[in-house]
C-alpha cells in the first residue's frame, strides 16, 4: 500500500537518557519499569490525572465537601506519637484564618531531616476532617516565596511510577519535571499537523501541537478535554482508516476464484436434504457470500452468530458452492472434538450424496494420515476437516477455493495465514465465530473484514431458563438434575479451572465428581467426565458415551464450551459460576436448549459474591441474547481483556477506549470511511499529509487481511 520511510533524524526518536534529567541510570529503570526508551514514548506518556495548584486558597475555606488543596502558612509543633506500626509524625500549619493538622505514616526519618519548623510552606494535598478538624495526609510541602504564592499556570500533572522508579528519585512528580523538559525541547514542527483542515474545522478538533502541550500541563480543564478530544480522534481515525485503505485495496484488487454457478450439489441438497428450513438470517448470509464468491475477489468475510443460530448449515451450503464450481474446502476447528464433530454432522448430511469428506487431526496413525493426505492432494477428497494439523506443510490440496475457520480467535493470525496460502490463488475465507462480537469492538477490531451477523435462532428452538442459586440451594438443585434424568433427559457439571496450578485445577475436579457420584450413585445413574488431562481417545470415549445417552451426567471443566452438540441435555449446572467471564457462560449455557424440550442453566456460587460478578450473573438470568451479553461483557471487563482481540493490533491505544469513547469513535470511523470512499490512493493536496503520517507508522500499515 504505502512504503513506510524511516524518520530518525526526529528528535523524539532520541534514547530518553539524553534528556536533561534523565542519564544511563535512571534511563535503565525507566526501560525496565514503563517502557520509556525514547523522547516520543514519553511524549506518549500521558498523566492519569491533573491537580489544581493554580491557586493558593485559606485554610478556614475547607470543607468536608473539599478535595485536594493548596494552603500556604507556617509550620510547627513537629512530633512523633504511637509507636511501632502505629508510629505517626504530625506537625500543624497556621496561615491566620485557621489550623491545618499534616500527618504522615511513611518516610518518617526523610520528613524530619527536611522540613524545618518556624519556616513558611506551600503545601498541597487531599483534605479529611479527624475529630471535627481538618486535616491532611502524607501533603506535598516546598518551601514558600513569592512566586510561589502565583500558584501555576497550568494545572500540575500526576504520572504514574513505580516503587523502584520511586527509590531512584523518579515519583511521579519528577516524572512531570522531565515531561516539562521535554516539552519545551520539541518544536512544533516535530508536532506537525497529520489531519486535514476540513477534518479539524468540521470537528473543531484542537491543532496537534496544542493537543500534546494540553494533554500533559493544560492551561485549565477546558483546555485539557479539548487535548484529549483532539488526540482520541487522531488515535481512532488512523485505526479505521488503516483498515478501511485494506479493506478497499481488496475489494478493488485482490483476486479470488470464482464461483459463478449454483450446482447439483447445492440444489440436491438445499431440496431433498436439509434438515430444517433456513432462518432468514442464514438465507441472508448465504446470499452475500455467493455474491462475494462470485466477483472474481477475494471473499474475507466475518461470520458473527449466537451459538445455535445455525452457521454450520451456512459454512457447509458454501462449501457445496465451491464443490459444484469444482474446487475443494476445508475447515479448520480448535479442538479434536470440535473437528470430530463437525466431520461426524456433516457427514451424516451427505451420507447420500457424492461428495467425500476426510478428517485430518494430530491424533491418526501415520498411516491413515498419509492416505488422507494423498486423497486431498489429488483431489478426491472434496472437503477437509480437521484442526490446525491442516496448516502443516505437508497438507496440499489440489484445488483450495474455499477455507472456513470456526471459532476464529482459538487460531493466531499467523496459524491461519498458513492455511489462507495454500492455493495459487488465495482461497476464499469464511471465519466464523459464536461468541457474538458487540459492535464497537467489531468495527475496531474487524473493521477490514466484511461481516455477517446471524441474529435468529432456528425455528422450534426456546430459550434456557437461567437462574442463579447459592451454595446452600445444592440439596434442592441436585433434586431437580435427578427429577430431569428421571424424565428420560441429561445434565452437565461444568467446574471452573481457577487456580494456577494442572495439578490443583484436577484435584478440584475429582473432588467434585466425587461430591456428584455421592448424589447419584451407581448404578441407578451413570456419570462420564471430560477434562483437559484425559488422552485424547479416552476424551472422546466419554464424550461418545454421553452423546449416546449411556451415561446421564457429564462432569467437565469447560472443554465442552463449544461445538458440543447433545440435544437430549436439559440441565447446565455451572459450579463457582462466579469465577467465569459472561462470555465464557454464555457459551456454556449454549450447550443446553438444543432440542425441543425446555432447558435450564444453573448458575451455583459461593455465599459471597463481588458486585461485578452479582452483575455478571444477573445479566446472565436477564437476557439469552449473545449481543446483549457481549455489549455488556465489554463494558464490564473493557476491551483489553476480551480474548483475541489484540492479534491485529487494532486496540493498542495510548489514550482512547472503545466503550467509554464510543462517540469520538463512531464520528473518527465515519471521517476515515469519507476518505477513503472519495480518495482511496489519498492522492488529493489535503490527504497528502495523511499520507505522509501512515507512512511514518513504520510497518503499521499493512494490517492482515484474514481479521
Amino acid at each position: 500500500m504505502f512504503a513506510p520511510i524511516e524518520r530518525n533524524n526526529s528528535i523524539l526518536s532520541t534514547p530518553i537518557e539524553y534528556l536533561k534529567g534523565v542519564g544511563p541510570l535512571r534511563a535503565d529503570m525507566l526501560k525496565k519499569e514503563l517502557q520509556l526508551f525514547t523522547f516520543k514514548d514519553l511524549l506518549e506518556f500521558f498523566p492519569y490525572r491533573h491537580v489544581d495548584k493554580t491557586q493558593v486558597r485559606k485554610i478556614a475555606e475547607i470543607t468536608p465537601n473539599t478535595d485536594y488543596i493548596q494552603v500556604a502558612g507556617v509550620l510547627y509543633d513537629m512530633q512523633i506519637q504511637g509507636e511501632k506500626k502505629g508510629k505517626r509524625l504530625t506537625a500543624f500549619l497556621k496561615d491566620g484564618t485557621g489550623i491545618l493538622e499534616l500527618t504522615w505514616f511513611q518516610g518518617i526519618s526523610w520528613v524530619q531531616k527536611t522540613i524545618v519548623p518556624g519556616q513558611q510552606y506551600l503545601v498541597f494535598g487531599k483534605t479529611g476532617f479527624f475529630m471535627g478538624k481538618p486535616q491532611m495526609v502524607h501533603p506535598e510541602l516546598e518551601v514558600f516565596s513569592p512566586a510561589a504564592k502565583e500558584g501555576k499556570s497550568f494545572l500540575e500533572p500526576v504520572y504514574p511510577s513505580t516503587e523502584k522508579l520511586k527509590a531512584r528519585g523518579l515519583s511521579g512528580r519528577a516524572i512531570s519535571k522531565l515531561s516539562f523538559e521535554l516539552l519545551n525541547k520539541v518544536p512544533a514542527t516535530e508536532l506537525k499537523e497529520n489531519l486535514p483542515e476540513s477534518l479539524l474545522k468540521e470537528h473543531q478538533l484542537m491543532p496537534r501541537y496544542l493537543a500534546y502541550r494540553n494533554a500533559h500541563f493544560p492551561v485549565d480543564t477546558a483546555h485539557f478535554d479539548a487535548a484529549i478530544r483532539r488526540l482520541k480522534f487522531e488515535e481512532f481515525f488512523y485505526a479505521q482508516l488503516r483498515l478501511n485503505l485494506v479493506k478497499s485495496q481488496r475489494h478493488r484488487f485482490s483476486r479470488g476464484v470464482v464461483f459463478d454457478k449454483v450446482g447439483a450439489l447445492f440444489n440436491t441438497f438445499y431440496h431433498e436434504h436439509l434438515p430444517f428450513d433456513l432462518t432468514g438470517a442464514q438465507k441472508r448470509v448465504l446470499k452475500e457470500i455467493r455474491q462475494d464468491t462470485a466477483q472474481g475477489k477475494q471473499m474475507n468475510r466475518l461470520l458473527q452468530g449466537d451459538v445455535g443460530s445455525g452457521k454450520t448449515i451456512v459454512a457447509l451450503l458454501s462449501m457445496l458452492l465451491a464443490a459444484d464450481n469444482g474446487f475443494q474446502a476445508c475447515l479448520m476447528a480448535p479442538t479434536e472434538i470440535l473437528s470430530r464433530q463437525h466431520y461426524e454432522g456433516i457427514s451424516a448430511l451427505l451420507s447420500q450424496m457424492p461428495v467425500k469428506v476426510a478428517l485430518l487431526t494430530g491424533s491418526l496413525k501415520a498411516a491413515q494420515k498419509k492416505k488422507i493426505l494423498a486423497s486431498v492432494l489429488s483431489g478426491e477428497t472434496n472437503f477437509l476437516i480437521g484442526t490446525h494439523a491442516l496448516i502443516e506443510d505437508k497438507v496440499q490440496f489440489s484445488n483450495l477455493g474455499l477455507v472456513v475457520v470456526d471459532e476464529q480467535h482459538r487460531f493466531g493470525v499467523e496459524q491461519r495465514a498458513k492455511l489462507w496460502k495454500k492455493a495459487a490463488i488465495p482461497p476464499h475465507v469464511l471465519v466464523m465465530t459464536a461468541t457474538p462480537i458487540p459492535r464497537t469492538l467489531a468495527m475496531t477490531a474487524y473493521g477490514d473484514l466484511d461481516y455477517s451477523v446471524m441474529d435468529e435462532l432456528p425455528p422450534g428452538r426456546q430459550p434456557v431458563h437461567t437462574v442463579h442459586r447459592y451454595e446452600d440451594a445444592r440439596p434442592r438443585v441436585m433434586q431437580f438434575i435427578r427429577a430431569e434424568i428421571d424424565k428420560g433427559r441429561q445434565a452437565y457439571i461444568i467446574f471452573p479451572l481457577i487456580e494456577e496450578s494442572d495439578k490443583l485445577d484436577y484435584e478440584n475436579l475429582m473432588k467434585g465428581y466425587e461430591n456428584v457420584k455421592a448424589w447419584f450413585p451407581e448404578p441407578k445413574y451413570w456419570i462420564s467426565m471430560v477434562h483437559g488431562r484425559q488422552p485424547a481417545e479416552q476424551k472422546e470415549t466419554n464424550m461418545q458415551r454421553f452423546v449416546r445417552n449411556d451415561t446421564q451426567i457429564m462432569v467437565s471443566t469447560t472443554v465442552i464450551e463449544v461445538g458440543v452438540n447433545v440435544p437430549n441435555a436439559s440441565v447446565m449446572v455451572i459450579e463457582n459460576a462466579e469465577k467465569f467471564g459472561l462470555s465464557q457462560l454464555h457459551q456454556l449455557r449454549g450447550r443446553v436448549g438444543r432440542g425441543a424440550e425446555k432447558s435450564f442453566c444453573i448458575l451455583l456460587t459461593g455465599l459471597k459474591i463481588t458486585n461485578d460478578a452479582r452483575e455478571r450473573l444477573t445479566t446472565m438470568c436477564k437476557t439469552n441474547n449473545g449481543f446483549e451479553i457481549a455489549e455488556k461483557d465489554l463494558e464490564l471487563r473493557g476491551p483489553g481483556d476480551i480474548e483475541g482481540t489484540r492479534q491485529s493490533g487494532a486496540l493498542n491505544f495510548k489514550l482512547s477506549d472503545i466503550v467509554q469513547d464510543k462517540p469520538i469513535l463512531e464520528i473518527a470511523k465515519t471521517a476515515a470511511e469519507k476518505i477513503v470512499a472519495a480518495d482511496p490512493e489519498l492522492n488529493s493536496a489535503e490527504n497528502l499529509l495523511v499520507k505522509d503520517h501512515l507512512r511514518s507508522l513504520k510497518g503499521k500499515t499493512e494490517w492482515s487481511k484474514i481479521s
